[in-house]
Parts: C-alpha cells; sequence; structure tokens
C-alpha cells in the first residue's frame, strides 16, 4: 500500500509501530541488565566497573535512539531482514532478538517467578514497617554524597521493615527449637541516611534479645564513617555470641580499621574462616565467606561433619559453595533486592553472577536454606516498592 509523502501513516500502522519500538527497547534493556548484573558479581577494578556501567548505560539510551533515527514511527514497514545494506540487516537482526527476549523470555521468566514456591522449611513471614522520617518528625538525610536522591518523591528508604520468619529445619537440634537469629546487612555508612536514622533502628533491634547476631557486611561505605560502627551496632546484644563478616564495599574503605571496630563493639568477625562455640549445650559450625572480594572462600576441611553449620556470606553467589559443603544455614545480603522493584516484574539491577535468582527472600537448594536479607541501606539512597529490612 502506498502513502504520499506528507500523509499520516493509518492508526493501526502507527500502533503497531509504536508497540514494536516500545519491545525493542525492553529487549534491549532484558538484554543488558543481566551483562552489568554478571560484571557486577565478579571482583572487577572499582574504575573499570564504573567504565563497563557507563557504557552500558550509554547503550541503553544510543540503541533507542538509534531505533527511532532509522525506523521512527514506521517500524512495521520499514524493519527488514533481507535489507541490501548490511548495516540495517544487522540492526534488524539485533531488534528480533530484542523482540524475543521482550515479548517471550521476558513474560516466561517473570511468570516463573511468579510461581515460585515458598520453601517447606519457611513457616511462616510477619513484619511490621516503621517509619523513621515520621516517627522523627523530618527525614534523616543526613550529608552523604547522594542526599538529594533520599528527597525525591515516594522513595522508601527510611521506611523500614522488620520481617519475622520462622524455619523448620529437620536437621536442627531439638535443644534449639526457638533459636532466634537477629540477621541485619549492608548499613552503607556513608553520611545518608543521617546517623540517627541507624541509631533508631538498633535501638527497635534491641527492643529483643536474640541468641545470636549475624552482620553480613557492607558496613561502610566511606573513609570517614568508622567512627559509627561502635556506637551503633554497639547498641545490638545477644544471649550467646554476635558474628560478623566484611562486604566489597568494607573492603574499599580500609577493611582492618572496619574489623578493629566491629571487635571493639564484642563482635566475632571470623572472616574466610570457621568456628564452633556452644550453643544451649550443643555444637554450631559458623562459617564466615567474604568471597570473592576479601578472599577465597574457607577452606572446611577440618570442619567436624554431623555438626549444624551456619554461614554468614555478604553475597548470596555463594550459594554452589555453600551445597557443596554442606552449609545448612546460609545468611546473606549484598543484592538489596534489586533497590529499585517494578510491579509485576520486580527487580532489575541485580549485582550477582546469578542476575535476579537470588535478589531477595528465602530459597531451598539441598542442603542449603538461604536468606537474603534486602538490607538496610545502600550507596545510592533510593528504594522503590522495595524497603529497607532486618
Amino acid at each position: 500500500m502506498l502513502y504520499g509523502a506528507n500523509a499520516p501513516l493509518p492508526l493501526p500502522s502507527l500502533l503497531v509501530s509504536i508497540y514494536l519500538l516500545l519491545a525493542a527497547c525492553v529487549g534491549n534493556a532484558v538484554l543488558l541488565a543481566p551483562a552489568l548484573n554478571f560484571l557486577y558479581g565478579h571482583f572487577l577494578p572499582r574504575l573499570l566497573l564504573k567504565c563497563l556501567r557507563l557504557i552500558v548505560y550509554a547503550s541503553g539510551l544510543l540503541v533507542p535512539l538509534a531505533l527511532w533515527w532509522v525506523y521512527g514511527w514506521e517500524m512495521a514497514d520499514r524493519w527488514d531482514l533481507a535489507s541490501p545494506q548490511p548495516w540495517r540487516a544487522a540492526l534488524a537482526y539485533y531488534v528480533a532478538v530484542c523482540w524475543f527476549l521482550s515479548l517471550v523470555v521476558l513474560p516466561l521468566v517473570t511468570l516463573g517467578r511468579l510461581l515460585r514456591r515458598r520453601p517447606k522449611a519457611a513457616l511462616s513471614h510477619q513484619s511490621r514497617v516503621v517509619d523513621i522520617a515520621a516517627e522523627l518528625g523530618y527525614p534523616p538525610v543526613g550529608r552523604g554524597k547522594y542526599r538529594w536522591l533520599a528527597r525525591l518523591p515516594l522513595n522508601q528508604v527510611f521506611q523500614v521493615e522488620f520481617s519475622e520468619r520462622t524455619f523448620q529445619l529437620p536437621q536442627l537440634p531439638p535443644a534449639w527449637d526457638g533459636l532466634s537469629i537477629l540477621h541485619v546487612t549492608d548499613l552503607h555508612f556513608c553520611g545518608t541516611p543521617d546517623r540517627v536514622f541507624y541509631d533508631r533502628v538498633m535501638d527497635l533491634c534491641a527492643e529483643v534479645e536474640p541468641d545470636i547476631v549475624a552482620v553480613t557486611g557492607d558496613i561502610v561505605d566511606s573513609h570517614r564513617h568508622h567512627r559509627w560502627i561502635v556506637p551503633v551496632l554497639g547498641k545490638l546484644r545477644w544471649r550467646v555470641a554476635g558474628f560478623a563478616i566484611l562486604g566489597n564495599h568494607d573492603g574499599w574503605n580500609l577493611p582492618n580499621l572496619v574489623r578493629r571496630r566491629l571487635r571493639r563493639a564484642g563482635y566475632r568477625v571470623p572472616g574466610n574462616a570457621w568456628e564452633q562455640i556452644d550453643v544451649r549445650g550443643q555444637p554450631l559450625v559458623v562459617v564466615g565467606n567474604e568471597a570473592p572480594w576479601l578472599g577465597a572462600a574457607p577452606d572446611l576441611a577440618g570442619c567436624p561433619d554431623g555438626v549444624f553449620r551456619l554461614c554468614l556470606s555478604h553475597s548470596p553467589d555463594q550459594m554452589p559453595w555453600a551445597r557443596r559443603h554442606g552449609i545448612d544455614l546460609m545468611l546473606a545480603g549484598h543484592n538489596h533486592g534489586g533497590q529499585i522493584r517494578f510491579p509485576v516484574v520486580g527487580s532489575v539491577f541485580v549485582p550477582s553472577r546469578f542476575s535476579r535468582r537470588y535478589d531477595c527472600g528465602v530459597f531451598h537448594e539441598t542442603p542449603t536454606l538461604l536468606h537474603v536479607s534486602r538490607g538496610l541501606a545502600g550507596k545510592e539512597p533510593l528504594r522503590y516498592h522495595c524497603r529497607p529490612e532486618v
């Protein structure tokens, strides 16, 4: 069908073209996001990661612009795999891949995530949300580098969800029935949120004294906020022991100083090692795993068999390692739940080799039960449909 040079496209053709253009843009994002997630799950120099991140962001912007420049509002008519121009044919094939990702792969993956069942070991989950800003009467934005982000509308960065999960593990000694663990992770002390935010959260945590406190890394995110460690984390109390490991951001911000401050606050800091403690008359092996940023995963060659193994790992990417080494329960953070979660689709940017697989929540892959907390904060104070969590 022929149209005059200045004649407008028929509405159906225009709508189809717009739909195809949007689908191609979404497919491009579906391709780039896992690639960026995979890169951030590896031990790479920070400068290189920043450069790669900029390249991915630029690709996410330039590809839609290129599609618009080549096809405009007439993608339905101009898209041609058999174009005599090699670059247009290559672009058409790339668009076809993007369509497949957005119209087939993304819906199937999303459906699979929505139908994912809660592990049988997870008996219950209840929670309450405390708006720290509302309690204080003002948003504790502080003086961090990205404090302006905390003021964006609808940002949930100060709305902390206190979750209580009950697990039933058959390998747990009967004497440990009712054992409680407080899992805190990803505090990212960097000025935003302000310290008053953390003080209030820790005060609320201290209202219930757990048997064990587990801090799973990314405690500081600057060279100037180590002094917060002792007064903030020192508020927590426990009946048996408190353990803390480091994350990648701690490794970039004077890790030895972080360890010294944690010990001063009363925590055991295993690093990439294990130790055995007594809990209600029964042995418990506590394993620290700071890989891949702060050394290799621990050697469990001398670890006793038949003893319950609790692992504190900053990244849930260590799940395959945990399964190979008979870890019964692993606590992790690092992924922040994605920080920005879209309705139905969920998270997008998750710094993991497995992309969104372990973004947050509970996962059971025999013999390991994994709990991934969304964490308390982040370098960029952004939270949409993804509240901070204890």
